[in-house]
């Protein structure tokens, strides 16, 4: 089954398979409509339709569609932790180069193939285009956690803020090469590595 959010981004948890795979076919829904109608023609209802569910089993869930959004963004960080897990695990002993290769090549996977991705990604980023702290940090806390032992590095505050300067870098240079270009200027992610790979050196070797 498809991870769903966290329960705290929910009105109320799946508790059932059933009514799991129900919030699945909504998130789907709302992802897909996303990337059709954007987040201003976004409603409940189509979503509901999209999804083949009655409307009140979106309401079951989400109180709008601000919700909705945040449960995508809580989905997607999941996902890409999970990503991340599995090429961590088929580059056992590559050290941080190997795991910023694994953060970076999952990320712009998903930029490219994820529905809704553009939108939402980790974080809301409703009104469209606003770029807010709190993804990010939610980002390099999430990565700090799950590459403090594979780099055999404690996972303190020094950590925490490497990672989210990384992660900051990140996001707006693959931001902008995506502005550049539909599917991300080659140029510009290969800047934004060196870049990553040059800061993390300094801090990390």
């Amino acid at each position: 089954m498809k991870p769903v959010p966290h329960a705290t981004s929910l009105r109320r948890a799946p508790v059932q398979r059933r009514s799991a795979e129900r919030l699945t076919r909504i998130l789907d829904a709302c992802a897909d409509l996303l990337d059709e109608v954007g987040y201003d023609d976004l409603s409940t209802r189509a979503v509901a339709q999209r999804a083949g569910v009655p409307i009140g089993s979106v309401y079951r869930f989400f109180g709008n569609k601000r919700q909705m959004a945040d449960a995508l963004a809580q989905r997607n960080l999941e996902r890409f932790t999970a990503r991340v897990t599995e090429r961590l695990k088929e580059a056992a002993g590559g050290g941080w180069r190997a795991a910023m290769d694994a953060v970076l090549d999952e990320y712009l996977a998903m930029k490219r193939t994820a529905p809704g991705f553009s939108l939402v990604d980790f974080g809301n980023q409703i009104p469209v285009g606003s770029r807010h702290a709190e993804p990010n940090h939610r980002v390099a806390d999430r990565l700090t956690d799950l590459l403090s032992g594979y780099i055999d590095r404690e996972p303190d505050e020094d950590l925490r803020r490497t990672f989210l300067i990384a992660v900051e870098t990140a996001d707006t240079l693959v931001h902008l090469a995506f502005r550049v270009a539909p599917e991300g200027d080659e140029r510009i992610i290969e800047e934004a590595r060196e870049m990553l790979r040059a800061y993390l050196a300094r801090v990390l070797d």
